[in-house]
């Protein structure tokens, strides 16, 4: 046979395609054989790109992957896609986290902009403008595609997709019981224990779900930014107002590209030309990074934009995913979170984590409010519960492994259960202190390490007491026990491995070779999860 489409050609398999050397030597030499013969003289082998066209989809998608590593930086990632098919270096520009925050995890959504089921290129929340600017530049690949566009101009769900409640696309409405604080006095953290009530909202979950809520901004943030646009707050945007606009439905986060564009339209001169290069991706004055809505404006003073072409430049406000720290056998009806508070400073002004603030000050009891569960993937206890289960959790981490712990509690699962819990300060900042000693105590919890930074001098995180724990953790893994961790992706995560590796040489004798090998094994066999962020 020979194919048509462009002169003719003998196809080549591109090294990208998932195979070895042998193989991919065997496959072109078969592939040769065939073609050659009907193939007239001048005909040429495929280019890479050409070959991996023609890969069949599941070949494209075995790839291994190997930049679906949160911790590693955007460069990197791209470096080790390239020459791959579009939907995988989509994936590549993505966060890695797989938070379901747009709706998907980073493979399926990139699979979805690929075929063009999906539109909106600025869904990834964690990756942010820079995943945003890469995504832009590969879907101008695909023929006749816009660069970007706007989150609504996504398609509709469809009727199947909405019939099912407690999802983002429909989400359930549930009512917000109650906070309460975590950290004891002198904490240098704001840490929330956070209930709600599910009755009526067509919302079920399992340990080890994710919960999504769609916040609001924070009303004071909303009045500045109205004031720095010299607009009045009932200017009518659509059906609504101006406020209720800001308040709801646009994210006043970082800045993004298209409000400096806008600006640049707005102003003259030398600041124009800022304006222009921070559209571009630029940084030309070294603030690009500290720069959200507010701030944008403050920078260009005096612009009075039009508010309908500002609403327009913004990103859609996103709804925020949290480990839930509830179990449905132990509390049903019920669902709890675990929420740091965030709040840093930048200059003179004191910036807010949109959601975290929201749950932890500004939502009132009884309040009702849309959320939806995002459904775990790959990360949840195993089926068979006479299996041993180390969980690492500091921090908010522990929050997964409440629910864990509950659940095996309620369900009398026979396995071995075994935490390492770390944060600042012991006296401060022991989350569910007198829960997990309840739990240690009816033999649920058999193991519990703890870890704090800041008591004494020698600072002693997580990793360190799974070093030093190592025979017996050695010994847990070998008798089959499930090994998680949650938080962190760039630093604790990393560090945890690191030390689960050290371990398998320390105690099990295996090269630094054979220690990554057994890593990588406990990963593939699902007995190694992360849910990290």
């Amino acid at each position: 046979m020979t194919v048509q489409t462009r002169p003719p050609f003998v196809p080549f398999l591109p090294e990208s395609a998932p195979f070895s050397d042998e193989q991919r030597a065997w496959l072109n030499g078969f592939f040769a054989g065939i073609f050659s013969a009907d193939a007239p003289s001048g005909a040429t082998a495929l280019s890479p790109s050409e070959g991996a066209a023609l890969m069949p989809a599941a070949a494209e998608e075995d790839d291994g992957a190997p930049w679906h590593d949160a911790a590693m930086p955007l460069a990197e990632r791209m470096k080790l896609a390239e020459g791959r098919p579009l939907a995988r270096r989509m994936m590549a520009a993505m966060a890695q986290q797989d938070c379901g925050q747009c709706g998907y995890v980073c493979e399926t959504y990139s699979k979805a902009l690929a075929e063009g089921s999906e539109t909106a290129l600025n869904l990834c929340a964690p990756g942010g403008k820079d995943t945003l600017r890469v995504l832009k530049l590969l879907a101008a690949e695909k023929d006749g595609a816009p660069a970007s566009m706007p989150a609504e101009a996504a398609p509709a769900p469809t009727a199947a997709a909405s019939a099912t409640m407690g999802t983002r696309d429909n989400p359930g409405e549930v009512v917000f019981l109650g906070r309460t604080r975590l950290n004891k006095e002198g904490s240098e953290k704001e840490t929330w224990h956070i209930d709600f009530d599910l009755t009526g909202s067509g919302i079920d979950y399992r340990a080890g779900d994710s919960f999504g809520l769609f916040p609001q901004n924070d009303p004071a943030l909303v009045e500045a930014v109205i004031a720095a646009l010299h607009a009045p707050a009932d200017f009518p945007i659509g059906e609504k107002t101006l406020a209720e606009v800001l308040l709801r439905e646009v994210s006043l986060g970082a800045a993004p590209d298209p409000l400096f564009t806008l600006i640049s339209y707005v102003t003259g001169g030398a600041r124009k030309a800022v304006a222009k290069a921070l559209a571009a991706g630029e940084d030309p004055e070294g603030d690009a990074a500290s720069l959200d809505v507010l701030a944008a404006l403050e920078k260009f003073p005096g612009i009075r934009p039009d508010p309908e072409a500002f609403i327009e430049s913004l990103d859609p406000l996103q709804p925020r995913l949290y480990s839930i720290s509830s179990s449905p056998a132990a509390t049903p009806g019920r669902l709890s979170l675990t929420v740091d508070a965030v709040r840093y400073a930048i200059g003179a002004r004191t910036r807010l984590g949109v959601c975290s603030t929201f749950l932890g000050g500004r939502v009132a009891p009884g309040a009702r409010l849309k959320a939806y569960v995002q459904k775990a993937h790959g990360f949840g206890l195993p089926d068979d519960a006479s299996r041993p289960v180390i969980m690492v959790g500091p921090g908010t981490g522990i929050a997964p492994f409440r629910a864990f712990l509950h659940e095996r509690m309620a369900t009398r699962a026979p396995g071995k259960n075994w935490l390492f819990f770390g944060h600042q300060r012991r006296d401060t900042d022991f989350f569910y202190e007198d829960e997990l000693s309840g739990l240690q105590a009816r033999g649920v919890l058999t193991k519990l390490d703890l870890a704090w930074s800041r008591d004494g001098g020698a600072k002693v995180y997580v990793q360190d007491k799974i070093r030093a724990a190592g025979p017996e953790l050695w010994a847990w893994l070998k008798e089959g026990a499930h090994f998680y961790v949650c938080g962190d992706a760039k630093r604790m995560a990393k560090d945890v491995e690191k030390a689960v590796m050290d371990v398998a040489g320390a105690v099990g004798g295996l090269s630094p070779d054979r220690a990554t090998a057994f890593l990588a094994d406990l990963k593939k066999a699902g007995r190694y999860q992360a849910d990290v962020y």
